[in-house]
């Protein structure tokens, strides 16, 4: 996508290969960290060689693997951190306690310079991404479209052939499913999304062949979806 106001790149960091991703603006070549899960140092020199200056840190939800590394980023850089909803701050208090469990040292919890909600926007450069409250996982979560590049970072609300997993305090199953089928589909199915972990895929894939959340899956009238070829596995 050569126009695209937009690129990113994707770092899985930490034992749990949490995908952080690095999105920035292409005409300022300012960028935001998307749960900087860990690993700090090394994001930092994946920044420094594409010449981005850091402006945002982004965080969709409260997780150690997705927000362990937000206060080491933020002391580096002094960029602002933006996310998530305010339902996860019990998660956010939780870090430390999760990173010594996993033996990830130095995670910290933190205080968000600002709260999202539901219908807010965040700005980027000279761009901005759209927010959507999206529970179920946990109950602040969070993802962020970009809707003229077609691109969402969506945490752990869903993945490549799964969803997120409810069976944490707070979760919801049934919010959840709302999340992905009222929220997500309806931005389209030409939208290429990455997840928390694992894989690149776009909606109109997941709908076609998600076991979980497919319109066959939940007994929904299909319309024609698109073919797809297959999915990136990396947008720039």
């Amino acid at each position: 996508m050569t126009s695209s106001p937009i690129k990113a790149i994707i770092a899985p960091v930490t034992p749990l290969q949490q995908n952080c991703t690095v999105v920035w603006c292409e005409k300022t070549k300012k960028a935001a960290v998307i749960d900087p899960g860990g690993e700090i140092p090394r994001l930092m020199a994946a920044i420094q060689q594409q010449g981005l200056t850091v402006e945002k840190i982004w965080i969709t939800h409260g997780h150690m693997d997705h927000a362990g590394g937000t206060a080491e980023l933020k002391a580096l850089t002094g960029a602002p951190i933006e996310g998530p909803h305010p339902d996860d701050q019990f998660w956010i208090d939780q870090i430390p306690e999760s990173g010594a469990r996993y033996g990830i040292p130095g995670a910290e919890a933190f205080t968000p310079d600002r709260w999202l909600g539901d219908g807010d926007t965040v700005a980027l450069g000279e761009t901005e991404f759209e927010v959507i409250h999206c529970p179920g996982h946990t109950p602040g979560h969070v993802i962020f479209f970009h809707r003229e590049a077609r691109f969402a970072q969506v945490g752990d609300v869903l993945f490549k052939g799964s969803i997120g997993r409810t069976d944490f305090p707070r979760g919801n199953h049934q919010q959840l499913i709302d999340s992905i089928t009222l929220k997500l589909w309806p931005l389209g199915d030409d939208v290429a999304f990455v997840p928390g972990h694992g894989p690149m895929s776009t909606f109109g894939f997941e709908r076609k062949a998600n076991p979980f959340v497919s319109d066959i899956a939940l007994g929904v009238e299909a319309g024609s979806l698109p073919e797809l070829e297959g999915v990136p596995k990396r947008y720039s």
